[in-house]
């Protein structure tokens, strides 16, 4: 079978790759084939997530093992053959290539082509240029500053004022029926 995958970019909104894959490739193969695509180097750390339709993440493949717990299934990208996780079309997965800000291509498999085969990878439609894959310092700060920047309606109201405190609005809670929070028997 061949594995046909559609990715995108929240970065850059005309880029898309297609690439076809046998569905006996690795995840390293993917990686590899990924890599070729958008002319990234091929040793910067990187994962892929099987998601949800929501795009939450489920399962980790790793280009390395990260020494995870032993309780916690551990997928490596050179072990694991995309047809032991991926059985569905229109399964998404989330392809982290900048561990630093989490950026990443939204992959899906678009299609399952069944009695065709492929011996190597195929980048079968290129449109648009890749975002970069390792940011500049000075790019890497403003991702992180954008990131963090909960402006000041995260906190609240910016005409906050004292005096809207309430001091009756606590009964029930004196100090008698609160005991001490520090207390170690809690």
């Amino acid at each position: 079978m061949v594995y046909r995958f559609l990715l995108l970019s929240d970065e850059a909104n005309d880029f898309r790759r297609e690439i076809k894959i046998s569905s006996e490739a690795t995840f390293l193969d993917l990686h590899h084939a990924i890599a070729d695509a958008v002319k990234f180097r091929k040793d910067e750390m990187c994962s892929f997530f099987i998601c949800d339709d929501d795009w939450s993440k489920k399962n980790e493949i790793t280009l390395i093992d990260m020494g995870a717990p032993a309780e916690v299934d551990t997928y490596l990208m050179e072990d694991t053959l995309l047809e032991e996780l991926l059985e569905d079309e229109h399964q998404k997965l989330l392809y982290v290539f900048d561990y630093m800000t989490e950026r990443a291509f939204f992959m899906e498999l678009s299609e399952i082509i069944t009695g065709q085969s492929l011996k190597e990878a195929v980048c079968s439609l290129a449109v648009g240029k890749p975002p970069v894959q390792i940011l500049s310092p000075d790019e890497l700060e403003k991702s992180i500053e954008k990131n963090l920047d909960l402006g000041e309606e995260f906190y609240g109201d910016a005409e906050f004022n004292d005096d809207e405190l309430s001091t009756t609005d606590t009964e029930g809670f004196d100090e008698e029926s609160m005991g001490n929070l520090y207390d170690e028997r809690y």
